[in-house]
């Protein structure tokens, strides 16, 4: 060994001290406030979790000890009693004084974690959002020859603890006092902190009360028993109306044995639009967790909202969402199959309401469908679409047309509608959403319907050509029109269609759309890009203007003798067109509608000479 490894000190083997973290609690209990839980009104919650779990701890080991929650109103301060299982000193020293442990984990605490709710040591420190001290007076029902225990602490983190005499707590169970902070004494108000225990705990299965007034309300309304299914659905009614402020269409059950959920879905009013987040309310064991959870139900279906008790799902750090894991998931699909029956079962036996929810509510059912083909097989005769034969289900325009045409846009819909109708084409408009992916997916549910997307070489071969020595007769007018649209990518054709009072028709499809993309691309494109756009080209088929040779406008221009009237007149025909079928204009359509009506007005006020006017 060399020297200088010889002067290298060895490693210390002497065990090192551990050292504790301190805990700011001002900073702690500011974090708590503003980032982990949503209101300070939580604390109320953490107060009865508390209880709650202090009361299932001591009915687990004594089956018919009391079960009573007691809150009690002073001014600026709170008091909570609890007849449970109680604390020891050493309890409090190692509950109380070590944020976030659990009561559950503490010697002789060891019952199974699903039957408890919340975190004794977080729950507490969650009541310095509203509270200056903190007063807690315990006495074990594990221990009964163990005195009471008190333990105060303040916001600044300090606490003491002591023991106290037996009268001071002469029966088992927790009191905890609350002080309010200075500006917080309105969450301790008689009246905020009894709707705070009715919202919270109005499904938990003890005694719990705020001076007399009682606040548990069980059975929960869905598991009551009503003298008929239409008592029961009144009944339903004002529980909604009650909690969500409005009056269902329908109650459905929600019965998840497996997952340990009951509750009920209720069927919206009103329309809503799949982006709109549904806000359901969650109870964890009777206790509500959240008023607002957000994937409970599948996608589909955004037309319910829903109130419902678990004893399954896993609640989030601050037990005011769902965890998303496997058992959230699972239930999110057994609640879809729930509401997939209700569905069902009105197909088959509800007609009438079917239908109303339908008026309402069928894009939801739709989006269901999309993927579901049970589902679509199932409401067939019933989900509404706009078709040129008015609103009517896939089923009896089926029956009616051969062929099941559609459009992929309201644009294209509106363009072919009244002209596909009067030459006898059946058009579905597959421009709302899911409308088109289920009129593809007909084939698939009804063997032997034939579907095709409607572009315009198919409607304009239902259109009856023109005589051709009528079209020959004019040729200069169309050569005209031809010239006059070729730099805007359109074509121009004559044939003869009804209704009589439509003078032209515009007709493009997504190939002529992109085609006509790429050129206006391309003419703004430097040389290397135009070039690889030039060379993208293909034999796309361009837009169309469909000239009536039946409208009498049309033939009256046709006779204009001036070629550059003609073309004016053509513009403004175009024009028309695009405006009938309510399609977006580009700039280039803009410039050429004001440069036509600019035209018009230019030639009807011409003066042909010195004297006067046409």
């Amino acid at each position: 060994m060399d020297s200088q490894t010889s002067q290298t000190p060895q490693a210390s083997q002497a065990p090192r001290q551990p050292h504790t973290f301190q805990v700011d609690l001002r900073g702690l209990v500011d974090l708590l406030s503003r980032h982990l839980y949503s209101s300070p009104k939580v604390y109320l919650r953490e107060l009865l979790q508390n209880a709650v779990d202090a009361l299932t701890a001591r009915r687990a080991a004594e089956p018919d000890a009391p079960a009573r929650v007691r809150l009690s109103v002073e001014a600026g301060s709170l008091r909570v009693e609890d007849t449970g299982v109680g604390l020891t000193e050493a309890d409090v020293h190692d509950l109380l004084a070590t944020i976030g442990r659990s009561s559950k984990r503490a010697e002789g605490l060891q019952e199974a974690r699903s039957d408890f709710l919340g975190q004794f040591g977080i729950g507490l420190l969650a009541c310095f959002v509203v509270a200056e001290r903190i007063r807690v007076v315990s006495r074990s029902a594990r221990t009964p020859g163990a005195p009471p225990v008190e333990w105060t602490a303040h916001d600044d983190g300090s606490y003491t603890v002591r023991t106290l005499p037996d009268e001071a707590r002469p029966e088992p169970g927790t009191t905890v006092h609350l002080v309010a902070r200075a500006g917080a004494a309105e969450w301790l108000a008689e009246d905020r902190v009894l709707a705070l225990a009715r919202d919270f705990g109005s499904l938990l299965p003890y005694d719990v009360r705020v001076g007399e007034e009682v606040v548990t309300a069980l059975p929960a309304p869905w598991d009551r028993p009503y003298p008929s299914p239409g008592a029961r659905r009144v009944a339903l009614a004002r529980h909604c109306h009650e909690l969500f402020g409005f009056t269902p269409l329908d109650a459905i059950a929600l019965d998840v044995p497996l997952a340990g959920i009951r509750g009920v879905a209720y069927v919206l009013p009103s329309a809503v639009g799949p982006a709109q987040r549904a806000g359901h309310r969650v109870h964890l064991k009777g206790m509500l967790l959240t008023e607002r959870a957000e994937q409970l139900l599948p996608d589909w279906a955004f037309f319910v909202r829903c109130v419902l008790d678990t004893d399954s799902l896993r609640p989030t750090a601050s037990r005011e969402a769902l965890y998303e894991d496997e058992a959230l998931a699972g239930v999110r699909e057994a609640l879809g199959e729930r509401i997939r029956a209700w569905l069902t079962g009105l197909a088959a036996g509800d007609p009438e309401r079917l239908a109303a929810f339908l008026s309402v509510h069928h894009l939801g059912v739709k989006s269901l469908a999309r993927h579901d083909p049970g589902m679509l097989r199932t409401m067939l005769p019933w989900l509404p679409f706009e078709t040129t034969d008015g609103q009517l289900s896939l089923e009896e325009f089926a029956r009616r047309h051969p062929v099941v045409h559609f459009t992929r846009t309201v644009e294209e819909y509106r363009q072919v509608a009244p002209i596909a109708s009067a030459q006898g084409i059946g058009v579905v408009n597959g421009g709302y959403t899911y409308d088109s992916e289920l009129v593809e997916a007909l084939p698939a549910v009804r063997p032997g319907t034939a579907v095709a997307e409607l572009d315009a070489d198919t409607v304009t071969a239902h259109l009856d050509a023109v005589d051709p020595a009528e079209e020959l007769a004019l040729s200069r007018f169309l050569a005209a029109a031809r010239a006059r649209l070729d730099p805007l990518g359109c074509d121009v054709v004559l044939r003869s269609f009804h209704p009589l009072s439509v003078p032209a028709l515009h007709l493009d499809d997504r190939a002529a759309r992109h085609e006509q993309a790429r050129a206006e691309a391309q003419e703004q494109a430097d040389d290397l890009w135009a070039g690889i756009l030039g060379s993208l080209r293909g034999g796309a088929p361009r837009a169309r203007l469909v000239l009536n040779h039946l409208n009498p406008l049309v033939r009256r221009i046709g006779s204009l003798g001036d070629p550059e009237l003609m073309g004016t007149a053509t513009e403004s025909l175009y024009g028309q067109a695009l405006l009938m079928a309510q399609r977006p204009l580009r700039p280039a359509d803009s410039a050429l509608l004001n440069r036509a009506f600019i035209g018009l007005l230019e030639w009807a006020t011409h003066d042909d000479s010195a004297g006067g006017g046409r």
